[in-house]
């Protein structure tokens, strides 16, 4: 049974000759413990298809079920309960309260659980020491470096347990060094059998991945399974975009390379409905109260 399954799902915005489709009819099946890489130009769908996995907002048409209950017409305050429980969080903008500890930023989710205060402090000291920042527990944003609140934003999503990590391009705001530093951080969630979902521009981001589904004009053009540790052909040539192009041009050659790539290695049509399944060993120990098999 699929941990996330949408049917025919669209989202709209405006009204007449100002609408505009921001998702068309798409389908997707995404089985639990997947790592999915999302690509695709500004513009594509990618973080309108995030906000509405994450019930951050409603589809206009279409199903959304999460763990085979339907929840795409359920009441906000039933929604952010799901939010709450079910998924995590990981921005690019870190989205910290400048005016709380880091410890207490890490802890606040509990906080709208009504976890008492001790406990949910000693909860936050374990996940910030899983991340590597024990001895940073009562600094501040503003005294921490970009990779540091990263790090501090990935203990923030995971102080809740939840099933499902969502990461709108995790590494945007980062240098080399502490984007490597993120994303073997969310290899080691992913292999406690969480499912992960990541929006990135990097296609060189795609080999933690096991999973890639591009994204355009607000519809799949391919979904496939990959090799973790590898990065697939179609991608390496975007890639090779990267290294050939100037700094503004960059992003701009990887969309049209990944947008003409289909074509020229004659894929079909992305099929309603995929499943694939994740292998990999935990190397990180969990703080789960049950296992979960992927």
């Amino acid at each position: 049974m699929p941990l996330i399954e949408i049917k025919e799902l669209s989202k709209v915005y405006g009204f007449g000759d100002a609408t505009t489709i921001a998702l068309d009819e798409i389908s997707l099946s995404i089985n639990r413990g997947e790592f999915i890489a999302i690509m695709g130009p500004s513009g594509s769908g990618k973080t309108t298809l995030m906000n509405i996995l994450g019930l951050l907002d409603r589809p206009t048409h279409g199903e959304y079920k999460l763990s085979n209950q339907h929840v795409e017409r359920k009441t906000k305050i039933a929604q952010a309960m799901i939010r709450r429980d079910n998924i995590g969080f990981i921005f690019q903008s870190f989205n910290l309260l400048p005016r709380l500890t880091i410890i207490e930023n890490v802890a606040l989710p509990l906080a709208y659980k009504g976890v008492y205060q001790k406990r949910r402090l000693k909860a936050a000291e374990v996940v910030l020491d899983q991340v590597g920042l024990s001895d940073k527990e009562y600094y501040y944003p503003n005294q921490l470096s970009g990779g540091q609140l990263q790090r501090v934003a990935i203990a923030r999503a995971l102080i809740n347990d939840p099933s499902i990590i969502i990461a709108d391009e995790p590494t945007g705001n980062l240098d080399s060094v502490s984007a490597r530093v993120v994303m073997e951080l969310l290899k080691e969630v992913h292999e406690l059998g969480n499912t992960v979902l990541m929006v990135t521009h990097n296609p060189s981001l795609t080999r933690y991945a096991d999973r890639i589904i591009y994204m355009h004009d607000g519809n799949i053009v391919y979904d496939e399974s990959t090799a973790v540790g590898e990065v697939p052909k179609r991608v390496q040539k975007a890639v090779e975009a990267l290294r050939t192009s100037t700094d503004d041009d960059k992003l701009a050659d990887v969309s049209a390379m990944m947008e003409e790539m289909p074509e020229q290695l004659s894929i079909k049509p992305v099929p309603k409905k995929s499943k694939s399944k994740s292998k990999s060993k935990t190397k990180v120990k969990s703080t789960r109260k049950k296992g979960k098999k992927k």
